[in-house]
């Protein structure tokens, strides 16, 4: 890929730095405020709920534009799409069978979507951890502004004073969990795809750098190099991972952040608001009615013939 010219921001000069290229923190405006242990919780539990919906969304494939009814009528088209799934993928039939029998069909359902969209559902974590490092960011009052992009390539924009200058510098972020996310070969795309929405952004003032912020492993910082050249994707694309992201953007360490998720995830045990993305109603009572269908619930609404759900599952029905 044709690599863009370096962007004239604080970098550190010192060649026998291991860090010699690398973005000068030092030159940065500073952290003035650690936001309490109240906030950051309150902060994450936003955080939850907000990943929960959007997972939910994406999953069923719903766009933003779409209206009350129209995501309705895609809530009652899952719910049978779902049992179809329920029916092609059941594994053992006996034994599916019998761990169904005399369980009611919304605990059922809930598994099978579980089940079914257990990859998708990891994209949860990425939006929670996002939604946490935007708005962490937000009330540590070090930066001028922090907001969302509206683009799939960066989460949020922040911009922070440089010491001794007049000019800011833009921080565009794109938040993963892990660096194995993202492929060795989607990398420079993804890499040349946050450099451009960077350099296209009419509102920006001032120089850009664009960070991967790797929310969930442990380690400082990096640059992607070319396999054969050894020379950066990007002079203007830094790698950061947990714990130099979570500290530059909370004042957090990256374990009192996590410890902070767990506290309340512990709060909130039994009040199906954890990590759980949010299964519509009409969905699980689309499946239900189509088990119906099939005569397959007794009048409580739980399965209660499981010879019925092998011919279901062995295509007799």
């Amino acid at each position: 890929m044709a690599r863009t010219t370096s962007q004239n921001y604080p970098r550190i000069h010192d060649e026998n730095d291991k860090y010699h290229g690398f973005l000068d923190v030092s030159k940065l405006a500073k952290h003035t405020k650690k936001i309490s242990e109240k906030e950051l919780k309150n902060i994450i539990r936003q955080a939850i709920q907000y990943a929960n919906k959007k997972s939910s969304r994406a999953i069923l494939n719903i766009s933003d534009s779409a209206g009350k009814q129209e995501i309705i009528d895609i809530y009652v088209n899952e719910g049978k799409e779902l049992f179809k799934y329920f029916q092609k993928y059941c594994g053992d039939p006996a034994s599916t069978a019998h761990d169904c029998l005399n369980r009611h069909y919304s605990v059922v359902a809930k598994e099978q979507f579980r089940n079914r969209t257990l990859q998708k559902e990891r994209m949860n974590s990425g939006w929670r951890y996002q939604s946490i490092a935007k708005d962490t960011a937000i009330a540590s009052n070090r930066f001028t502004t922090v907001s969302d992009i509206g683009a799939t390539e960066a989460d949020f924009n922040a911009v922070i004073g440089v010491e001794k200058s007049t000019t800011p510098l833009n921080i565009y972020v794109s938040v993963k969990n892990r660096t194995n996310t993202m492929g060795g070969q989607d990398w420079p795309k993804a890499i040349r795809a946050l450099e451009e929405m960077a350099k296209a952004d009419k509102n920006r003032t001032g120089p850009y750098i664009c960070i991967f912020g790797i929310a969930m492993e442990k380690g400082t910082r990096s640059i992607k190099n070319e396999s054969k050249t050894k020379q950066p994707y990007s002079f203007n694309t830094e790698l950061w991972l947990s714990d130099f992201f979570w500290p530059f953007f909370s004042n957090y360490a990256y374990e009192d952040v996590i410890k902070a998720v767990l506290d309340v995830l512990l709060e909130q045990e039994g009040d199906n608001n954890g990590l759980e993305v949010h299964i519509p109603d009409e969905l699980i009572e689309s499946f239900g009615t189509t088990c119906r269908d099939y005569e397959l619930l007794d009048k409580d609404g739980k399965f209660n013939n499981a010879y019925k759900l092998v011919d279901l599952f062995c295509g007799k029905l």
